[in-house]
């Protein structure tokens, strides 16, 4: 632990700490945002027979250009009664099932309807098969429509629906714990005294773990107390898979988290990365729990925190791909070379193009406020000209 651990062996060693959790059945009301566990096969073919993309007229090719005879028509959720004969027309609407014989979708508009008899009234080219969903042109039985470890949005819920799949396999949602910690933090909304700040990392935790499957109750504060702060992890160590402790991560006097979960019959994996902001992170385990220490600036805790607290909790939920995708830009001006450290910089992308913003002290939030991306800069990276591409992640 006397050296700095690179991000991505740190993120690799964080993950051995605890296997994905168990999967569980719930419904599509609940899916949404959850990470699947089996993949989705279809168990029919779709569409389940060839279907009209248009209003309009079933015919059979061989038969243009007409005139035809009108035998009936075809709507949704029906099966037409009678098969289509020689020089007869249906009346079909999209999503209709085609009658037996037909071939082809004539739209309404190139048609005219006189009486019982259908005729052409356009001059453009008619296509055998136009206008025709055919069967399995979506998907047939027995294809993968959703993988293991996908996260479910809306459209991998609506594919899985028309597989015909009843329920889903998901992770189950860790269960996730913040605990701030510092004399001088005041919860939002209390006054403040000399030397004292607002409380900002806990509601700032909260509000990105929003967006994952995580089981999150509401985040706690305790004072700079060594044996409160054992106690305390022990006791959501038995009701939680993962405890987020946010300040108290550096060597100060006043820096208890190390010690506390030592006291917590606990233990520590690693501590301090190879990155700025954020060196001073620990992660570690006390009873089944994972225990992850951010350190207590704000800039300094939403970095770890996109880099570590969300991998975590989407590597628990059983996502196959939980670290964020780092993307490239253009770079809208120069930047300087890169220290002893990798740099995840707060900047603003605005189309193809990446700004990187002059305060990039971790006790500085408005930067956070702005800011839509981190920058990577690698450690020891020479300097870079405006137009260079360079990498980032992407933060909401």
């Amino acid at each position: 632990m006397s050296g700095l651990l690179p991000v991505e062996e740190a993120q690799a060693r964080l993950f051995a700490l605890h296997e994905p959790l168990a999967s569980e059945t719930i419904y599509y009301s609940q899916a949404v945002g959850r990470y699947i566990s089996q993949d989705v096969i279809a168990l029919r073919d779709q569409p389940a027979a060839p279907l009209s993309a248009m209003d309009g007229y079933a015919v059979r090719f061989a038969d243009l250009p007409g005139p035809w005879a009108i035998s009936g028509e075809s709507a949704a959720g029906s099966v037409p009664a009678v098969p289509l004969g020689k020089g007869e027309a249906m009346r079909i609407f999209t999503g209709a099932m085609l009658p037996e014989g037909g071939d082809t979708v004539i739209m309404q508009e190139d048609v005219a309807a006189d009486g019982a008899q259908l005729r052409l009234n356009t001059g453009d080219t008619i296509e055998s098969g136009q206008h025709i969903r055919a069967r399995a042109s979506d998907f047939a039985a027995g294809e993968t429509l959703v993988a293991a470890g996908a996260r479910l949005t809306p459209g991998a819920i609506a594919a899985a629906i028309m597989s015909g799949t009843p329920q889903l396999s998901v992770g189950t949602r860790p269960r996730v714990a913040i605990l701030t910690t510092g004399d001088e933090l005041v919860q939002p909304g209390h006054a403040l005294a000399p030397g004292q700040i607002p409380d900002s990392n806990g509601a700032m935790l909260a509000a990105m773990l929003a967006g994952e499957p995580a089981d999150l109750g509401l985040p706690l504060h305790l004072r700079d107390d060594r044996t409160l702060l054992s106690r305390i992890l022990k006791d959501l160590a038995r009701r939680h898979d993962v405890i987020v402790t946010v300040g108290g991560a550096s060597v100060g006097d006043h820096d208890h988290v190390r010690d506390a979960l030592q006291d917590a019959g606990g233990r520590i994996d690693f501590w301090k990365i190879a990155m700025k902001p954020g060196k001073p992170l620990i992660a570690g385990t006390v009873g089944d729990a994972v225990l992850l220490g951010l350190p207590g600036n704000p800039s300094s805790a939403f970095v770890t925190a996109t880099l570590f607290l969300l991998p975590l909790v989407r590597h628990l939920a059983g996502a196959r791909a939980p670290l964020p995708p780092v993307r490239q830009a253009m770079l809208a001006a120069p930047l300087g070379s890169g220290g002893t450290r990798r740099d995840y910089l707060r900047a603003r992308l605005d189309g193809g193009t990446i700004n990187v913003f002059d305060g990039q002290d971790s006790g500085r939030t408005v930067p956070l406020a702005d800011a839509n991306a981190l920058l990577i800069r690698e450690i020891g990276a020479p300097p870079r000209a405006a137009g260079e591409q360079v990498d980032y992640i992407a933060i909401a």
